[in-house]
């Protein structure tokens, strides 16, 4: 392997010689580019210096940060200590967060673990470890009184709570108080009175605040709810009185489905909430889900609540009620309505006395009309949008304090700016100044291709993207995994989140989230990176028209792979053959078999062999890249490339835009996977002449799976809604799965007769596995 000398070769095209000098950010010849089928490359591996970037502002947020033990760097004092130890009632990503605020305040940390988390990045990470019970949340994770031993055997004497699991449980806050210790979180009666979201919904009703019209009270049986909801009017939805995650909510249109979602909510709410209570509200359609985070604390000197709104955060693209980016600002809101929403949060804030971070969300309408959605009473899943747009706050740190006594710090109270010669009515209006534009994806262990159903298993490749600042534009992940670590079937699929910052303009921020997702590698499980670029690009997404029902309106049929225009295949194409051969190169073989001819191009399948056929050609300065059918014709400028031949990240500047591809090596049959624009094929790269043998080969049969239902994920099949010899008809309900904390509903993709249920119920099934087989048709 050549891999730390440079290669060169003399290239003869009717006199004219050049070679192909590729390194870091070095401009390719345009001479290099006149005779691929010629091209001997320098080969120059990158070391690690050479993926260094500089690190963000908010340098203890990075992964590296922690790893390589390396000073932090956060806006706040580390001089002063609030707390001794603190446990984190919590696991993944967001206990991993916690630790880096702690750290870089001197507070020692204890990471509670389920058996299934015991080599765990947050177990690790943590001063201390505790475990808590086995892998099911309910026994571990869910269990007050593990919790409650595990924090009098490690002696903390603080606890945060994280997000989820028993982030607004009040009785274990309750326990907490009982015992002397201090929960990180506002107070469990706080959390009592705004955790339900009934009451939630009378006590912001009597503080002024605007509220969404529905039924006061508990819908009993689905019989209820079908009457409830006509009184309403369609279309309504179905709320769990407790929890929040998209747990326990549906949308109905009809009286089937009101009472479909009945079951379905109040059995999720009563598994992940331990409370089945729900309620009925009036659906607004098209909406905006607007919140403001807030950060209210004592003031340790005149005991006055001081509250601190930071820069709305717009939550519209939602899956399943599942938020999926996030960013800030929102592109709809004008400023005369994020004035009001504040007032109305400190409002509620001071009518609940609440003390902590928090977030209360709104939906707002076409016309600037805004309601009352619900309050959360903990750290929000999306909080680092808030962070990255606030000029370095830390809200964790905030929490601290605020639980310590100390109220809010007061540089971060500064940065509500000078508010001498302000009226009352305009200081209750105000709120931190945005700085800047962020962006966040949640990258999910899902298929998107499957209905976005959950997928687990162990991360066999796992490489994050870097962490940093380059230009104007930075780049965040809070991720809780490492490569070879599990995706588990008993937790939220989430695996990080990936969050991007223009000090421009949010089109920079759109640009680099992509790229980021882009040079995002996972393998192993699914992920939902693709469908995330996808959304990125979208021209809706890109012009702010992001309500609710984004993703039912734009993917009404599913999510089924990105749609590369003709340009983007040309360039995946050029892009393909150019790291083709310096791949190639490294391996010392012939970058492609059988060419005879320096002048002849190179044919590039994309999707495989029977896929999109080019050729690719170079000129003077630019490669010619032509559909095989010669009705498209695109000139491709490979201005930059990046390779590391350690990984499968290749950075390029094409037709004057930096982007990023994968390439993985190829196959014993000369196949290797690119990705690119988040759309992922096969390719080939060949001779002309073996292009023209492989005409004669025949496309490979696919495998006959209509008579049966297979699994489409791995989980836990809880029930069936049907018997053998029964006959169904397309779309009746047929089974549920259950699978990384939901119950999905398997419907019957066709009719006919049933001949048998190859599974029982509580059979943990694999992907794919058989569950249902129909008669065959005659």
């Amino acid at each position: 392997m050549h891999s730390a000398s440079r290669i060169t070769r003399s290239v003869t095209r009717r006199s004219i010689s050049s070679s192909l000098f590729l390194r870091s950010r070095n401009k390719i010849p345009s001479s290099a580019i006149r005779s691929l089928s010629s091209i001997h490359p320098t080969i120059v591996p990158f070391t690690s210096g050479d993926k260094l970037r500089a690190r963000p502002r908010i340098a203890s947020f990075s992964s590296a940060a922690i790893e390589n033990d390396e000073p932090v760097d956060i806006n706040h004092s580390t001089s002063s200590q609030s707390f001794e130890k603190i446990l984190i009632a919590n696991r993944g990503e967001i206990a991993r967060r916690i630790i880096r605020t702690c750290k870089s305040l001197g507070i020692k940390t204890v990471a509670i673990y389920s058996t299934a988390d015991s080599k765990s990045l947050h177990v690790q990470e943590a001063d201390e470890a505790i475990c808590v019970g086995p892998a099911a949340s309910s026994d571990s994770y869910l269990s007050v009184p593990n919790i409650m031993k595990a924090i009098e055997q490690t002696n903390a004497n603080a606890i945060h709570p994280g997000y989820g699991f028993l982030s607004e449980n009040a009785e274990f806050a309750e326990h907490i108080e009982k015992v002397g210790k201090k929960f990180i979180g506002p107070s469990s009666s706080a959390i009592i009175a705004m955790g339900d979201k009934i009451t939630s919904k009378h006590i912001a009703s009597s503080a002024g605040v605007n509220i969404i019209p529905g039924f006061e009270g508990f819908v009993t049986s689905p019989e209820h709810a079908v009457k409830i909801a006509h009184q309403v009017g369609f279309p309504v939805m179905i709320k769990a009185t407790s929890g929040g995650g998209g747990k326990g909510m549906r949308i109905c249109y009809t009286d089937e489905e009101v009472k479909e979602g009945f079951s379905l909510s109040s059995a999720e709410a009563k598994k992940f909430f331990n409370d089945d209570r729900l309620f009925i509200e009036k659906y607004i359609e098209k909406p905006h889900h607007i919140e403001i985070q807030l950060l209210s604390g004592r003031n340790p000197e005149t005991g006055e609540l001081d509250i601190l709104c930071f820069p709305e955060r717009e939550c519209s693209i939602q899956r399943r009620n599942q938020k999926v980016l996030e960013e800030s600002p929102s592109t709809i809101l004008k400023p005369e309505t994020l004035k009001e929403m504040v007032r109305q949060v400190k409002m509620l804030v001071r009518d609940v006395e609440y003390e902590s971070a928090g977030t209360v969300e709104f939906l707002v309408d076409e016309k600037q009309n805004f309601y009352f959605l619900e309050m959360n009473t903990r750290l929000q899943v999306e909080h680092p949008v808030t962070e990255m747009v606030s000029d370095g706050i830390d809200l964790v740190h905030g929490m601290i304090e605020v639980a310590a006594g100390k109220g809010i710090p007061r540089e971060y109270m500064a940065k509500l700016g000078d508010q001498s010669g302000m009226s009352e009515e305009e200081k209750e209006g105000l709120s931190v100044p945005h700085h800047g534009y962020a962006i966040e994806a949640r990258i999910y262990a899902e298929d998107p291709l499957r209905g976005f159903l959950p997928s687990t298993g162990p991360l066999n490749e796992y490489i994050e993207p870097n962490a940093g600042t380059e230009g104007d534009c930075t780049i965040r992940i809070d991720s809780g995994v490492a490569p070879g670590g599990i995706i588990s079937q008993y937790y939220d699929p989430m695996i990080s989140k990936l969050i991007s910052h223009s000090s421009t303009d949010r089109n920079s921020a759109i640009d680099a989230l992509k790229n980021a997702i882009d040079g995002y590698v996972i393998s192993g499980v699914g992920n939902n990176t693709s469908f995330l670029t996808d959304v990125l690009r979208h021209d809706s997404f890109v012009a702010g028209d992001t309500p609710t029902n984004f993703i039912q309106t734009h993917y009404p049929e599913g999510f089924h792979g990105v749609a590369l225009s003709s340009e983007e295949y040309a360039e995946t194409a050029a892009m393909a053959v150019v790291a083709n051969m310096i791949r190639s190169e490294v391996l010392q073989k012939p970058p492609a078999p059988m060419k005879v001819d320096e002048f002849d191009p190179f044919i590039v399948c994309l999707g495989g062999l029977f896929g999109k056929a080019y050729q690719v050609q170079g000129l003077e300065d630019a490669l010619k890249v032509t559909s095989i059918d010669g009705e498209e014709t695109h000139t491709v400028q490979l201005e930059e490339i990046d390779i590391d031949s350690r990984s499968p990240i290749v950075n390029v500047v094409v037709n004057d835009k930096k982007r990023v591809l994968q390439i993985e090596p190829e196959d014993s049959s000369g196949k290797f996977s690119i990705k690119y624009e988040g759309a992922q094929m096969d390719a080939i790269v060949m001779s002309p002449q073996e292009y023209e043998l492989a005409k004669y080969m025949n496309e490979p049969t696919k495998i006959d799976t209509s008579n049966l239902i297979l699994s489409p994920m791995p989980g836990t099949l809880i029930s069936y809604s049907i018997s053998d010899d029964a006959e169904v008809v397309e779309g009746q309900d047929i089974c549920i799965v259950e699978a990384m904390k939901m119950q999905n509903v398997i419907r019957a993709p066709r009719s006919g007769r049933i001949k048998h249920l190859h599974s029982a119920v509580g059979a943990s099934l694999m992907a794919d596995e058989i569950i249902v087989e129909f008669v065959k048709d005659e």
